[in-house]
């Protein structure tokens, strides 16, 4: 039976993409660090297996953790969803030092670490797939969220890098970029915002996960899910680096106050 690990999978895109494939009939392990929200999902998914594990991948020792609790499943990884990740709003000089090395730990060096010690395996049995979820943020400096945007660019160069690498082994890498996506990660960063972002621009946790499930199957290496946020890419990718930073910090000026939103 194919294995789905999925990090951050007890809520929002996560625990949808989970249910996509639990419906598809893959074996699921899931992490967070709720284990309640853990629990609960489990038992939303039956009769998927599913195995869970409670882990904070912001810590050093999150990713080895989490690759001993399947190996001691049993389990082994044919889909990795790297989909964990944390936000952090506020001017660049007064935000926490602390936080933003925790981010670049979650956001960065667990994704890198559970790809590097998944991937062999896959380039062994010939098929594979690895999804590490950015977004749209990776095609823009991101004045207020500088340290944010930059871990989603490097999500996204790491991630096309290693699908070209990849090329002809049985193993595809999608950079999934989402935009504004109703989960708890978005709402509670909007209502931080000094501008509101427009509700248009939102998708739904699970618009996103049937996007993810259709980029698994034809093997995308770039997958950003509704026409609005493609459109909204294309023009980012024409326009002037200098206006959209600047165009990019009046949209994401935060009101007063500094918060942490994790996916």
């Amino acid at each position: 039976m194919t294995t789905v690990l999925v990090t951050g999978g007890s809520g929002g895109i996560g625990l949808a993409i989970a249910r996509r494939f639990a419906a598809e009939g893959y074996d699921l392990f899931l992490t967070a660090r709720s284990g309640d929200r853990l629990a609960a999902a489990a038992a939303e998914l039956a009769p998927a297996r599913v195995e869970t594990a409670t882990i904070d991948l912001a810590t050093p020792a999150g990713p080895a953790a989490l690759l001993g609790a399947v190996e001691q499943a049993e389990m082994t990884v044919d889909v990795l969803v790297n989909n964990a990740g944390v936000g952090l709003f506020g001017p660049f000089a007064k935000t926490a030092l602390a936080r933003e090395l925790a981010m670049i730990q979650l956001n960065v060096a667990s994704l890198l670490e559970l790809t590097k010690a998944c991937l062999p395996g896959m380039l062994a049995r010939r098929r594979g797939h690895i999804v590490n979820v950015a977004s749209v943020a990776a095609f823009v400096p991101g004045p207020y969220q500088s340290v944010y945007y930059a871990t989603k660019a490097f999500v996204l160069s790491f991630s096309e890098a290693l699908s070209e690498e990849l090329r002809g082994s049985g193993v595809s890498v999608t950079a999934l970029c989402p935009g504004p996506t109703v989960t708890g990660f978005h709402a509670a960063a909007q209502v931080r915002r000094a501008r509101p972002m427009k509700r248009g621009l939102f998708l739904t946790a699970e618009q996103v996960a049937a996007a993810t499930l259709d980029a698994v199957r034809r093997g995308r290496r770039l997958a950003i899910p509704g026409w609005r946020q493609r459109l909204m890419v294309s023009a980012i990718q024409l326009a002037p680096r200098g206006l959209v930073a600047r165009l990019s910090a009046l949209a994401s000026k935060p009101a007063p106050g500094v918060e942490e939103i994790r996916r």
